[in-house]
């Protein structure tokens, strides 16, 4: 039996067909994977700004804040500061499903979690948000 040929057609003879996407997909993107852009841009940012205060912390991302604090908060926290271990944790849900804005549209989320990132840091260091990052605190 001879060997087949290989084509660029189908097995039917028929030239191939394109891709059902188009030929350049977007990147596909969630809001957990945009959260976490925007928070790490922050956190990058504020490090880069205080690298003497900040340059050693860790910024992780959970998606709430642990059932434990549950019976020790009234709110919800945006943000938990662990200066022993010079940790600072962003929780997800809280702002995305809670957000503390006027006018709710992605502009003004990116702002509440950098917000929130900026706040943390100025926890974690005993300073004012405002002193943290003064030129890209836009306050909502």
């Amino acid at each position: 039996m001879p060997a087949r040929q290989h084509s660029r057609g189908s097995r039917h003879g028929r030239d191939m067909r394109s891709s059902i996407a188009g030929p350049v997909l977007p990147f596909l993107s969630s809001r957990e994977t945009r959260f976490e852009d925007i928070a790490a841009d922050a956190a990058d940012y504020v490090q880069a700004l205080w690298p003497a205060e900040l340059g050693d912390v860790v910024f992780q991302w959970a998606d709430m804040p642990p059932r434990s604090l549950a019976d020790r908060v009234d709110e919800v926290p945006e943000w938990a500061v662990d200066a022993r271990r010079r940790t600072i944790t962003i929780y997800r849900l809280p702002l995305q499903r809670l957000p503390r804005v006027h006018i709710d549209d992605a502009w003004h989320r990116q702002v509440a979690i950098e917000g929130a990132v900026f706040r943390a840091a100025a926890e974690l260091i005993g300073r004012d948000p405002w002193e943290v990052a003064p030129d890209r605190w836009r306050h909502h």
